[in-house]
């Protein structure tokens, strides 16, 4: 049978690097080896340890039990010395059973004001129906609980930090999953609506369940994500893939203007995400506002790593991705620097890079744009509760396996960090409720995840989240330390207000590190629906501040406070600050480079973002 691949100009480029098969489950001694046997035997040990980890993590959402355990015992063995801290909370016990008592006595009479409101994000009881007996008890009564559990699993001397996040965090999620809401018989507004529609609500919401469960088990994406076809319906903005190489395919987009600025831009997206998520509809894709305001757009796609890229670092990542689409760049555009552009992880990996360069004496950068990205690790938010030091060698354990980490296992990490909207919520709608909710082009993006291979995420994990390397000036590349105090290029950084992965006070922190000068942009909404804003969205906002190379610092609380809100997009100051350190418009480069061997391959957005 031919080889389609031969004539296919889109088809996925042969492996290269040195990791081109997976590495063995257990090297076996060679004769006359002076292997000893203690080490086989130890060898066969971890093994059998690697073997068992990783079946349980199937089951745990690869969550350390372990991790687990170790907090909860520091928290239980805490507490259980502390009877100050008891009587304290027999106290708050006693007076919520109280206010409850009297909450309810005078409901029965009269209408009063909840003993208890919910947080300004829990709408779980929004809904009228819950003021009305006996769900007004049901719910108030919830809330107190919730609210004695945090006291209770919070602010117990001598519990470590991140064991405290830990016990706080999983009592939060075991609560959430027996909220009055979650359930028909105690959520009126489930009730309501099941008498009204003749329980054709749960007929529907069973069929949904059904219909969910067999997509899972088949692999397939969820209901209505057909509908944002890649290159069809989302990543369309017109370009090529002008270079390929085992890691990346590189898209040089069509200039949309008569004139583009001289200085091109690079965008290095994250590896854990789809590239195109800067590429959504034509209404709202960054790289096509990009296009449309006058520069010429270069964008790495990642590959979807198999298991066969298991021993892929983050410095091929740093060099097969980043320079390597640098060196194409600029001989693509040989007269002009270039605007780079990272988002979340490549964000972080384009300042590795940018200070690899700068230590160098690399001048090849006119500016670096940093977009929900952090540099240092130390107050990464939520996901710090999934590594520490137990659970990145369960995770290592799990991805020894199979050579990666899969994006099942990614994805529920992240949705438990949000399980109220992400999990119980859209249960209820679907299953009980019955209802779809419309699918969009970002949500149907967030379903097409990919993967991460073994060494470059355990690397990921252990020398910046762990270790925090980076910012203290210990990250090697090529053997020596880089410092983000070299770097001289200015700066724009981008955070977002919600955003559970890189809060926006970690991303500020670049002030503390940054000897150049820096803009600081914070824009409302999450790390993904923040960053996709365009002109025209409503409801956004923004705050901002350019800062000199030689200012003083000004911490958090105080910038927020003194900078004013502006409303809109923040899209177009962005690119007005980009075109401030651009020259004149000149005509657009030419596609690709031929005589260096850089040729369109086949039609943007390419091969390597289609791979599942």
């Amino acid at each position: 049978m031919p080889d389609d691949r031969a004539r296919d100009p889109c088809a996925t480029a042969p492996l290269r690097s040195r990791a081109s098969a997976p590495a063995p489950l257990l090297t076996p001694p060679i004769a006359g080896d002076s292997t000893d046997g203690n080490e086989i035997e130890t060898a066969r040990a971890e093994t059998l340890d690697r073997m068992m980890h990783a079946w349980q993590a199937r089951f745990t959402l690869s969550i350390s039990p372990a991790a687990l355990l170790l907090a909860y015992a520091d928290w239980a063995n805490h507490l259980a010395n502390a009877p100050g801290k008891q009587g304290a909370l027999v106290e708050k016990a006693v007076r919520k059973l109280t206010r409850f008592a009297l909450y309810a006595s005078r409901s029965l009479t009269s209408d009063c004001a909840p003993c208890i409101e919910p947080l300004a994000q829990d709408h779980r009881f929004a809904a009228p129906q819950w003021q009305q007996m006996p769900f007004n008890f049901i719910y108030q009564s919830f809330l107190l609980t919730q609210q004695w559990w945090h006291n209770a699993t919070t602010g117990v001397r001598g519990v470590g930090a991140a064991n405290e996040r830990i016990v706080a965090f999983a009592a939060r999620q075991l609560l959430d999953m027996v909220s009055p809401s979650n359930f028909l018989a105690t959520n009126p507004e489930l009730l309501e609506l099941t008498l009204r529609e003749g329980g054709q609500n749960l007929v529907r919401g069973g069929l949904n369940f059904v219909e969910d469960w067999e997509r899972a088990v088949a692999g397939k994406r969820p209901v209505g994500t057909d509908a944002f076809v890649v290159g069809r319906d989302v990543a369309i903005t017109p370009g090529a893939v002008i270079y390929r190489n085992e890691l990346i395919e590189l898209i040089q987009y069509a200039p949309a203007t008569e004139a583009v600025r001289a200085e091109p831009i690079l965008i290095v997206p994250a590896w854990i995400m789809k590239y195109y998520i800067l590429d959504l509809s034509p209404g709202n894709s960054l790289i096509r506002h990009l296009v449309a305001s006058g520069f010429t757009v270069f964008c790495i796609s990642w590959r979807n790593p198999p298991s066969a890229l298991r021993d892929t670092s983050m410095d091929d990542y740093r060099r097969l991705g980043v320079m390597a689409a640098l060196d194409v760049v600029s001989t693509i555009c040989p007269n002009a620097k270039v605007h780079a552009c990272g988002y979340c992880l490549g964000g972080t990996l384009l300042t590795i890079a940018a200070a690899a360069m700068a230590r160098d004496g690399d001048d090849r950068l006119a500016s670096m744009t940093l977009l929900a990205a952090q540099a240092d690790f130390t107050e990464a938010g939520e996901l710090t509760l999934f590594t520490n030091e137990s659970q990145v060698a369960f995770l290592e354990d799990t991805m020894w396996e199979q050579g990666y980490l899969d994006t099942k296992q990614m994805a529920g990490a992240f949705q438990l960090l949000r399980s109220n909207d992400l999990i119980w919520s859209q249960g209820v709608r679907q299953y009980l409720k019955g209802e779809r909710a419309a699918m969009s082009d970002l949500m149907a993006w967030n379903a097409d995840a990919t993967r991460m291979p073994y060494r470059m995420h355990s690397e990921y994990l252990r020398r910046l989240f762990i270790e925090n390397d980076l910012a203290e000036g210990r990250f090697l590349v090529e053997g020596r330390p880089v410092a983000i105090s070299d770097i001289r290029v200015p700066i724009f950084a981008v955070a977002t207000e919600a955003d559970h992965v890189a809060p926006w006070k970690s991303v500020y922190k670049l002030h503390l590190f940054a000897d150049t000068a820096l803009a600081f942009l914070l824009t409302s909404g999450g790390h993904n629906a923040g960053i996709v804003s365009e002109p025209g969205h409503p409801g956004r906002h923004f705050r901002y501040r350019e800062r000199g190379a030689d200012a003083r610092y000004v911490d958090p609380e105080t910038w927020y406070v003194t900078v004013a809100v502006e409303e809109g997009s923040w899209w177009p100051v962005w690119t007005r600050w980009l075109a401030e350190r651009s020259r004149d418009p000149c005509p657009p480069p030419d596609f690709g480079a031929p005589a260096a061997g850089f040729v369109a391959l086949c039609p943007a957005p390419g091969n390597y973002v289609r791979d599942s």
